[in-house]
């Protein structure tokens, strides 16, 4: 074939496919209430798949930033790990406390760690004058972990090297706990109680919001030595947050840190490790089997939609190649091969589903978009998601279509012209 006949061939198939369009638009059209009814399922399945991964990739993307965000680079660790069942808990609260001679140990035994800090807490109430706040998180830290935490002073200063040394009564205030005690004074140089004792205000952490709705700004951070000498209790731990020179050098400084507890507490080399690490990866990778149910739910309803949508959709185009037997039959006694006619009723079937799959995604963003004005839901659409919808809705007219379309192309001219309808 020669670059003339491609180009008339390939000029009389786009103008059969134009036609072809047209013809199933102007079909459409002309039964608005059936086209309307038929497009209930796939609305439901396409919004319902929009809508669910709108809320899920939000929410992977808030636990990414907000809860499984450790610091830079950083990991912790703990005595106590994550636990995701009772049997787990009680084995967890047997293991043995990790002490200050641990975090020492790490501090000098690492050669892949930028920062350590020792970190314990607990929670009580605070007084300043005749202001009383409760449930407080009382944080005892080591210097370091302001700038692991990433946590800076909207007034005052962090917690030096000097206030550890002397475990100095001194301490740092959330947001909340200066906005109720000190409300438009300034702070700093003046003495709060929490427990038995008397801290002077060095600075005011910047605000930094709120976590699944729990405030992070409702805290005091004092010397891990000061928190020792007046809240340790009995089999209290250190948490060991660890910042690694690279994203690249984490899975290697976590396998330093490991060596250094295994060998001090003499963990022998087929046993498990008596403490834990919590790396953002474990994190995020708990979340993701959480939500992995959820998904899994959302694709069987969606799964569930789209064969109804699909099953009503070729009951529909039945129904209509019975009604226009005669058109067929007229447009086949004019010379329409069975190409055309197939074509004809798979265009119609999926500009239907596809239809259903626009109004689908217009209906789930309209959804999201309220949902996210009216409520602190994270909520966030990714484009694949809307691809994916309306692929798969153009997919299940297609398919769906595929007998009906048959079924049309098959049918006598003589037998189709001579029907009554």
């Amino acid at each position: 074939m020669d670059r003339t006949q491609f180009r008339t061939s390939a000029r009389q198939t786009a103008i059969a496919l134009r036609e072809t369009v047209a013809l199933a638009f102007d079909t459409l059209r002309s039964h608005k209430l059936r086209s309307s009814l038929t497009l209930l399922g796939v609305i439901l399945a396409v919004s319902t798949l929009v809508a669910v991964m709108s809320v899920l990739n939000g929410l992977n993307l808030y636990v990414a930033d907000k809860v499984a965000n450790l610091g830079a680079n950083a990991y912790v660790v703990d005595r106590v790990g994550i636990v995701t069942n009772m049997e787990q808990w009680t084995k967890a609260r047997k293991r043995p406390p990790i002490d200050i001679s641990d975090l020492d140990a790490l501090r000098t035994g690492m050669s892949l760690a930028t920062n350590i800090a020792g970190v314990m807490q607990t929670i009580a109430d605070v007084r300043y004058g005749n202001e009383l706040r409760e449930n407080v998180t009382i944080i005892g830290a080591s210097p370091s972990y302001a700038g692991i935490r990433d946590i800076g002073v909207s007034s005052g200063r962090l917690l030096t090297d000097v206030d550890e040394d002397h475990r100095s009564s001194v301490c740092v205030i959330g947001a909340d706990v200066a906005n109720q005690f000190f409300p438009g004074s300034d702070p700093i140089g003046k003495e709060i109680r929490a427990g038995a004792e008397q801290y002077e205000v060095v600075g005011i952490a910047t605000a930094r919001g709120t976590i699944l709705g729990q405030s992070l700004d409702n805290f005091i951070m004092m010397p891990l030595g000061s928190y020792r000498k007046g809240w340790l209790a009995p089999l209290d731990s250190v948490s060991v947050f660890v910042q690694a020179p690279s994203p690249d050098l984490m899975p290697e400084s976590e396998d330093e840190a490991r060596v250094i507890m295994r060998a001090r507490r003499h963990v022998p080399y087929d046993a498990e490790d008596n403490f834990a690490v919590i790396a953002p990866n474990s994190i995020t990778g708990l979340w993701n089997r959480i939500t992995g149910n959820v998904f899994a739910i959302a694709i069987w309803i969606t799964c569930v939609f789209l064969v109804v949508g699909g099953v009503v959709i070729m009951n529909i185009m039945l129904a209509s190649v019975t009604e226009r037997t005669r058109e067929i039959g007229l447009r086949k006694s004019l010379g329409a091969r069975r190409i055309h006619i197939l074509m004809q009723f798979l265009v119609e079937s999926s500009l239907l589903s596809a239809t259903g799959g626009f109004v689908g995604v217009a209906l789930a963003l309209a959804i999201t978009f309220l949902v996210r004005s009216t409520t602190s839901l994270p909520i966030s659409t990714p484009f694949f998601t809307i691809a994916i919808a309306l692929t798969l809705s153009t997919v299940i007219g297609l398919f769906f279509g595929i007998y009906p379309a048959m079924r049309a192309a098959r049918l006598d001219p003589i037998e189709a012209l001579r029907a009554e309808v």
